[in-house]
């Protein structure tokens, strides 16, 4: 008797297994980088108590009255102003210091880490995907400002998911996923406007990658948006423009650090794409991953490099997204050492030595990033320490002893530890940086401050240190003519990148 036919399992039943295993691949993929940007991030977050002037200005601004802020952004710092309310809002819920101050930068990163993964994954399949993970972490810049209480962070991690929902939306073209991938960069452009270089080099990536023409409009479509969206803050923000004038040229090291990046990219995008036998498993990726990766790597910081003779602007926080290209394009290259190793003919013996060698080129790398790790989290690592800057005044003053500030807006460095300055009589200022809405105070005319000056006995002179350029307003003038005409230099000494000097009447130190 012939034996009875048996019944196949639905698909849906025979694929069930499969299934749950693709929708937790992500989740996998982007585990051990979160953990890793966790630690790296919360890893001396506290930094031996101390915090840059910037850092200093975020905590005192976050700290304003909801309407003292809006008053403040009228003034001044308008191109951070989204930024310090949502800080009011962490410290409304949380007021935990400089832990409260930086864990969003943190949070930020890791955040980020996980939209590295899923980014590589989606590119060059879950290993590429889970190695440029771990590799963002670990680049130094982007481990120095998830420790910071800026915005940089935030911005950098908004860009990673901004070029996540781009590849979403050049695979299936949806209305909703170019509404949310507008969303996204316009959230990143109102917390630092430089975010809409982003938008030009997603654009590049766009039009190279030759697409139907549904992308080309949706991109287009959502890139008006943000640009309409950005326009009324960028336009605002040319009336504060002074205070980008501390900018200068990009030295010989900015140059050639960008220029060794850029190389390294390049060799990086160079690596040969999976076999035809592994793509066909998946998918085809809706994007290269070099169209996606390179421009976004080179063109931000190339485009402010070459405005530098019209208007130095080049600052390499400002354009932190260039360390998620790089990421994907190590976690790509790695990728393909591994496969090379792995994948190839030879004999098992080899392709164990392969995995090893590997295995210890990253080994290796991990521990050269140690020093720098380690650097990133003492005092030293940032250019002022405003902590340090209050104390040494302190050691250097007695109580009724003048204070000057030269040039006035490094009086943010009293916003740290405000009570290391009382006792001492601000000799130049007018109206306290929250009762004028500003960030530095407002200061007496140019003949009050000398008159007050010289009815002082002893006066320390919080200034910058020798080489760097001396503001030419005429207040400031009085300052360093009164000093060096009435005044003799009892003492000095250096905090980072702040000097703290001593002046007496003759006679009197």
């Amino acid at each position: 008797m012939a034996p009875l036919p048996t019944t196949a399992p639905p698909p849906a039943q025979q694929s069930a297994p499969a299934a749950r295993r693709r929708a937790f691949a992500p989740v996998l993929v982007t585990m051990a980088p979160v953990a890793l940007a966790l630690v790296l991030g919360l890893w001396g977050i506290r930094r031996e108590d101390t915090l840059w002037g910037d850092e200093a200005v975020t905590y005192e601004v976050a700290h304003r009255t909801l309407p003292e802020i809006w008053r403040t952004l009228g003034h001044v710092d308008a191109v951070h102003g989204l930024y310090y309310l949502c800080l009011h809002g962490v410290f409304g819920v949380w007021d935990g210091g400089l832990a409260a101050l930086r864990l969003p930068s943190v949070l930020a990163v890791a955040a980020g880490a996980a939209g590295i993964a899923l980014l590589g994954r989606t590119l060059a399949g879950p290993r590429a995907g889970l190695l440029a993970g771990l590799a963002f972490p670990l680049i130094p810049a982007v481990q120095r400002y998830a420790q910071e209480g800026r915005s940089y962070a935030l911005v950098c991690a908004l860009v990673i998911w901004t070029t996540w929902l781009l590849t979403a939306a050049v695979g299936r073209p949806r209305g909703r996923r170019w509404a949310a991938y507008a969303a996204v960069i316009l959230t990143a452009c109102l917390l630092h406007e430089f975010a809409l270089l982003t938008l030009l080099a997603h654009g590049v990536t766009v039009f190279r990658s030759g697409p139907a023409r549904p992308v080309t409009r949706g991109w287009s479509v959502a890139a008006g948006v943000v640009v309409v969206g950005t326009l009324p803050l960028a336009v605002f923000s040319t009336t504060q423009s002074s205070q980008v004038n501390w900018i200068g040229a990009p030295g010989a090291r900015h140059t050639l650090g960008f220029a060794a990046v850029a190389l390294i990219g390049l060799l990086c995008a160079r690596t040969p794409p999976r076999t035809a036998a592994a793509m066909a498993k998946v998918p085809p990726p809706p994007l290269r991953l070099g169209t996606l990766a390179l421009p976004l790597l080179i063109l931000p910081t190339a485009l402010l490099m070459a405005l530098t003779p019209l208007r130095a602007l080049y600052v390499e926080r400002y354009v932190l997204s260039y360390t998620a290209a790089l990421a994907l394009l190590l976690g790509a290259a790695l990728d393909g050492v591994w496969r090379r190793a792995g994948d190839g003919d030879g004999a098992r013996g080899a392709r164990l030595h392969g995995y090893a060698v590997t295995a210890g080129a990253g080994l290796l790398a991990v521990l050269a990033l140690v020093p720098v790790g380690t650097h990133l989290r003492t005092p030293q690592s940032r250019q002022n320490d405003a902590t340090a800057i209050a104390r040494a005044v302190r050691e250097s003053a007695r109580p009724g002893d003048g204070l000057i500030f030269t040039p006035a807006r490094r009086r943010v460095w009293t916003l740290a530890r405000p009570q290391e300055f009382r006792g001492l009589s601000d000799l130049a200022l007018d109206r306290s940086p929250v009762a004028s809405d500003t960030l530095h105070g407002t200061e007496l005319t140019p003949g009050a401050v000398r008159a007050r000056m010289l009815a002082a006995r002893r006066i320390v002179v919080v200034h910058d240190v020798a080489g760097e350029p001396l503001e030419a307003t005429d207040r400031e003038n009085v300052k360093r003519s009164t000093l060096r005409a009435d005044f003799e230099r009892c003492g000095t000494r250096r905090v980072t990148r702040a000097q703290i000097t001593l002046y007496a009447r003759p006679g009197a130190c």
